[in-house]
């Protein structure tokens, strides 16, 4: 299994320097975007997206990178020795990076509401009652990202979105009954935007595929097929294609156990006309 827990967030001016390190070396080696990348066998827009310092360099692309370019380790010296800063974890801040451009993201949450789909009232009661608790500026930090990772919702293209949440992560009233009842009415809207498929798992069914706890699955525009596991002890990143297969099986069974989209509708209305 390629899954692993990953260090710190890797401070992101450090990652922007790296990648004009990269693109310096590329340009030194006479070679365009297209044509490293054609070298690597990766997508010109990965090597895009590195350079510009969106997309972290990875340990061995560097040292393929290192070869390709004649840069002697310079490049892999790099990744090695990006600075730490506390805000959020790398596996968290390459999750994000890969969220934003994914062009396809299946969900399943067990507990809470998946993030790309909470309002900022319940984000704030969901992250202000932390234990241990984050202080005022790391609080409002973590806010402020969560809402800014739900512009892929509404950009020019969005990606394919689907959505199975367990039924005790809407029964919950985190933050109190009018929290509560603003996230419901916002997970019924988000139900109606086109791409996104919005589904709840029961709590009446004999079975269920997720019951291991939370994971998502993305592909990237260069239809790289991830997978990310959360837990009490930490999140990991699922690279794996054996691994990532088994977790794509869970989702298409959850898909099948859960209420259809109209019907997931349906209880969202019976559970804002009970409260």
């Amino acid at each position: 299994m390629n899954s692993r827990k990953l260090p710190r967030k890797k401070n992101l001016s450090a990652m922007k320097m790296l990648g004009m390190q990269v693109a310096c070396a590329r340009r030194a080696a006479s070679l365009t975007q297209r044509e490293l990348a054609a070298r690597l066998m990766i997508e010109e827009e990965t090597i895009a997206s590195i350079e510009q310092g969106r997309r972290p360099l990875k340990p061995d692309l560097s040292e393929e990178m290192d070869r390709l370019l004649g840069t002697k380790g310079l490049l892999a010296v790099g990744v090695a020795n990006l600075p730490d800063i506390d805000q959020f974890p790398l596996y968290a801040e390459q999750y994000m990076a890969h969220e934003r451009e994914a062009i396809s993201l299946s969900w399943y949450d067990a507990l809470v509401v998946p993030g790309l789909l909470q309002n900022e009232p319940y984000i704030r009661a969901l992250l202000g009652g932390r234990v241990p608790p984050y202080d005022a500026d790391e609080l409002e930090t973590k806010v402020a990202a969560r809402l800014e990772r739900q512009e892929i919702l509404h950009r020019k293209v969005p990606p394919t979105l689907s959505f199975v949440v367990w039924e005790p992560a809407l029964l919950m009233p985190i933050g109190g009954r009018e929290t509560h009842l603003g996230q419901l009415r916002s997970l019924r809207e988000y139900s109606e935007l086109p791409g996104l498929a919005f589904q709840i798992l029961p709590l009446n069914r004999t079975s269920h595929a997720g019951d291991a706890g939370p994971f998502t699955l993305l592909e990237t525009p260069d239809h790289q097929h991830l997978a990310y596991t959360e837990s009490q002890r930490g999140s990991q990143w699922v690279s794996d294609p054996d691994e990532v297969s088994i977790l794509t099986r869970k989702y298409a069974m959850l898909r099948t156990q859960a209420l259809t989209i109209e019907d997931s509708r349906s209880l969202l209305d019976r559970l804002l006309g009970e409260q």
